[in-house]
């Protein structure tokens, strides 16, 4: 008698694991201010707040401490890594540098296409900003950036930019709740985007730059009312 097979043995790849899980709820209650810098983070009370195992705990506090989240103490064990006025200052000139090369890169190689893919991608992030839903924003935000710098021919970049990306994220929690910020955004993206459809890459260039230092503006003044050095 012939044992039957299986159907298909293939992983389903679009189902999350539990430290996939685990990961994304820490990483957002960093961001969203839930462990505050210089928090210790104690593994027992991950583990209960969590509902996972010390394994993927310790799993999860290694990753985020790859990311610039986390940082481990000498003596108090992991804690939330605190992000400086220079750090970020240094983030910021990295983005404008290279956010500024992507989009003059992009308007000069990308084709009709891409271009229009990138003008559903920022409308859907402005949507977002629309409804309030920040976390919306950030993901929604992540891919228009990722698709600007591989359309632009720019992969190695992009990792550049997506080894920095959860410290960004962190500033960009700070930057897009501040009052008035939501239009003032809009306004910036859409002058990327048209610059962009122009095909005017000098102009995408500068949007883009514009764009970062004045993110880079609000972000200085957000961690100097917090009394950050």
């Amino acid at each position: 008698m012939t044992t039957p097979r299986p159907a298909s043995l293939k992983v389903d790849r679009s189902a999350k694991t539990l430290r996939e899980l685990s990961l994304e709820k820490m990483r957002d209650a960093i961001w969203n201010g839930h462990f505050k810098p210089g928090e210790r983070l104690v593994e027992r009370n991950l583990c209960e707040q969590l509902e996972v195992s010390r394994s993927i705990v310790r799993e999860v506090l290694r990753h985020l401490e790859t990311e610039g989240l986390v940082e481990s103490g000498s003596q108090q064990g992991p804690v939330v890594a605190t992000l400086t006025a220079d750090q970020a200052a240094q983030i910021y000139e990295i983005r404008a540098l290279l956010e500024g090369h992507a989009a003059h890169t992009c308007a000069e190689k990308a084709d009709a296409a891409a271009i229009q893919r990138l003008v559903s991608l920022n409308a859907a992030t402005q949507e977002a900003f629309r409804k309030d839903d920040f976390h919306e924003v950030l993901v929604r935000t992540t891919a228009f950036y990722e698709a600007l710098f591989n359309e632009a021919g720019l992969s190695m970049a992009w990792e550049v930019v997506q080894s920095l990306n959860a410290r960004i994220n962190r500033l960009r929690v700070m930057t897009i709740s501040s009052p008035g910020r939501k239009k003032e955004a809009a306004d910036e993206m859409s002058k990327i985007v048209e610059a962009l459809q122009k095909r005017d890459s000098k102009a995408a260039q500068q949007a883009s730059q514009a764009h970062v230092q004045r993110v880079a503006q609000i972000a200085a003044e957000r961690l100097r009312e917090s009394g950050v050095a």
